[in-house]
């Protein structure tokens, strides 16, 4: 490639990914040359301020028409927009958490590798986004993961902490490993990695035996991505990944790469198997005619969540078991594939950011200084603190899915959209509304521990800070705010991103 044809791209479609770039290449720098008796602590504002110049230029691309650069690699449309803006605003909030952490056993000698280690997973889960190539995917996966894997582990003199990075890169390389096998069988047919490309090559395949290979290839890349998700029955490293990790790292792994693996998995399904005839009578696209397995795999995974959850005694544990149920929610919603498919995940993940980063940021208030993380943390919170345990009220309604609330709203739009198909999945419908039900035995646990149980002995006034209040405050503002009007999200989305129209273009 010549000077003239690099001069030619039109980079500011890259402007976000430059500015986290930028930030993480100057953090990994500072951290190197400052002292040790230099406070960590204020790397992480600039790195917060260098993921809200990113939100910023984000927003400056919104009106941007859809192109691709770098040989259709890099592709700039309404999906990439919409969810970037979901992972920088996640990324912000779980910054603050950060900046604020400190727990008993002390990582101030390690914070400086929490901001920079942290960015760099932020930018491969943008490069997803927009990735157009199979090749910029997996290394936006990989890039995503290998950062995720030391993170997990940060907390170095930490048993459960090692235990933790250990059991993440173990599934975590086996789900690559078999995600990658399903890439290859799809490159092997097709001759390519570009995803356009290899749509329009797949959408001429009349072989059985090709589209047999093809059906293997899809199984594995969903079950393997399915790791990511932490969908069962591939979900038995999260729980103990959520446990050992820090209390931020947690946070992320919950939202931010959790919405980065559904980034992924429409990314390539909708791309490819969306193009597959499956040669019979009727020419039904491959990701249709597997509607039966993915809907299997979603009721699994809210069944196995809420029903483990009812257990769970630590409560980073029960948040763990918790998202893998609201994984499986959203999975419905990829299942029953409505016309307001892209909508519902878009607005769902957007309530499920803040509500469980808000959670996370009460945990971490409750547990980091303690080192316990027995739910008994929480007994006597209204005494101790009633705006917090007003907050974390409010949190825990949203995430029961309780009318008022964003989750309410998020929830809602899935079971209408996977009731308004031909046909309708009412089983599917059924098992979500018992396993939502199921969940509140759980949550409703927490406000009995908050508003009836009384404070152990020794448990004074808790101390707050800029980060963590800004972080709880905002979460628990914008739970209520998109609960009862809604039409703000839906609104935003419509106006700009007109339903998605351009994902396949």
């Amino acid at each position: 490639m010549d000077i003239e044809t690099l001069q030619s791209f039109e980079w500011g479609m890259m402007a976000p990914e430059f500015i986290i770039l930028g930030v993480a290449t100057i953090l990994t720098l500072l951290d190197l040359f400052l002292p040790k008796r230099f406070n960590r602590k204020h790397l992480g504002w600039l790195a917060f301020a260098g993921v809200l110049a990113a939100i910023v230029s984000s927003v400056t691309l919104i009106g941007h028409d859809t192109d691709s650069i770098l040989f259709d690699t890099f592709r700039l449309d309404s999906f990439a927009k919409a969810f970037k803006l979901l992972l920088l605003t996640g990324a912000a909030l779980v910054l603050l958490l950060a900046v604020d952490y400190e727990p008993k056993e002390g990582m101030a000698e390690y914070r400086g590798e929490f901001f920079y280690l942290f960015l760099a997973a932020l930018l491969g889960a943008m490069m997803m986004s927009s990735s157009g190539d199979l090749i910029t995917l997996f290394v936006g996966l990989e890039l995503l993961s290998i950062s995720s894997y030391i993170l997990a582990g940060l907390k170095k003199q930490n048993l459960k902490s090692n235990e933790s990075a250990m059991k993440y890169v173990i599934n975590g390389s086996i789900s690559t490993a078999i995600t990658l096998f399903g890439m290859s069988y799809v490159y092997g047919m097709t001759g390519t990695t570009n995803l356009k490309a290899m749509a329009g090559t797949l959408a001429s395949l009349s072989e059985q035996q090709h589209i047999y290979i093809l059906g293997m290839a899809f199984l594995m890349i969903f079950i393997g991505l399915s790791f990511k998700l932490a969908s069962a029955p591939f979900h038995m490293w999260a729980p103990d990944v959520y446990e050992g990790a820090p209390t931020p790292v947690t946070a992320f792994l919950s939202v931010v790469s959790k919405t980065a693996g559904f980034i992924i998995m429409i990314r390539i399904m909708f791309s490819i198997f969306a193009a597959v005839p499956t040669g019979g009578q009727e020419a039904v696209p491959m990701l249709f005619e597997m509607q039966d397995y993915l809907a299997f795999l979603a009721g699994a995974t809210m069944i196995v969540g809420n029903v483990v959850a009812l257990r769970q005694r630590n409560i980073k544990r029960l948040f763990a078991y918790s998202s893998i149920a609201h994984a499986g929610y959203i999975l419905v919603a990829f299942t029953a594939m409505s016309y307001v498919m892209f909508d519902s995940i878009w607005f769902y993940m957007l309530a499920y950011l803040f509500m469980n980063l808000g959670a996370f940021a009460i945990i971490q208030l409750l547990t980091a200084n303690s080192g316990n993380e027995d739910i008994s943390e929480f007994a006597g919170l209204y005494r101790r603190s009633p705006l917090l345990a007003v907050a974390m009220a409010i949190l825990i309604l949203s995430l029961a899915g309780i009318p008022g609330t964003a989750g309410f709203i998020g929830k809602l739009n899935i079971f209408m959209g996977a009731l308004m198909v031909e046909p309708a999945h009412y089983v599917l419908v059924s098992i979500m509304i018992a396993a939502t039900v199921v969940s509140y035995f759980y949550y409703f646990g927490i406000m009995t521990q908050m508003f009836f149980r009384p404070a152990a002995e020794g448990q004074g006034k808790i101390k707050l800070q800029t980060g963590i209040t800004a972080a709880i405050a905002i979460c628990t503002a914008a739970t209520v705010i998109f609960g009862v009007m809604p039409q703000l999200a839906f609104d935003f989305l419509q106006t700009n991103f007109n339903q998605f129209v351009d994902f396949m273009q």
